[in-house]
């Protein structure tokens, strides 16, 4: 059936806690998304299945609290599926520290670069404050490159109010009001 402009398409993003052990599509997408972009530092970029189940077994660890190295938080992991297909992944920080409150925050995500410009970003963002919110974060930090204008408009779109701007690092806030 042909689409026509009057029709809405509606797509469902779905997020799951990474596991132990992922598919290789998982990984695939992990190689394509390379070592991450504009702020967003992609840690499970491996050479191999077995150094890229090794990182999955650390972030477990690291989202129970296990073995924290100094300056580090709890931060859980999450993929994003579209039709069952991974196009991204995001990190939620349980609390921040000071470094965090300077860049980091308590969300990142990235889209994979072959589905990007189609809302998923959109689409993320809402699941992990979602899953912020489970976590009882109802003040979410968000920090962003400045001149990332895609993602600064996913954030602002999704009431996120800008606090400053300082050294190229905008900080922006959601607040949930309960």
């Amino acid at each position: 059936m042909d689409k026509t402009n009057n029709e809405v398409i509606m797509m469902t993003l779905t997020l799951r806690a990474i596991n132990r052990v992922e598919n290789e599509d998982i990984f695939l997408m992990i190689q394509e998304m390379g070592e991450g972009e504009n702020g967003f530092v992609n840690s499970l970029l491996s050479d191999d299945l077995e150094m890229f189940y090794q990182k999955l077994h650390r972030n477990i660890e690291i989202s129970q609290g296990i073995n924290l190295g100094e300056g580090f938080v709890p931060q859980t992991l999450y993929w994003f599926f579209v039709d069952e297909q991974p196009v991204g992944y995001g990190k939620l920080r349980h609390h921040l520290n000071e470094r965090l409150l300077e860049h980091g925050g308590h969300i990142g995500y990235a889209i994979r670069p072959s589905e990007r410009k189609k809302g998923y970003g959109k689409l993320a963002l809402k699941e992990l404050v979602a899953k912020a919110v489970e976590k009882d974060i109802n003040k979410i930090l968000l920090t962003v490159n400045e001149e990332n204008t895609p993602s600064r408009k996913v954030i602002e779109a999704s009431n996120g109010e800008l606090a400053r701007i300082k050294d190229g690092v905008c900080n922006y806030w959601i607040t949930i009001n309960m």
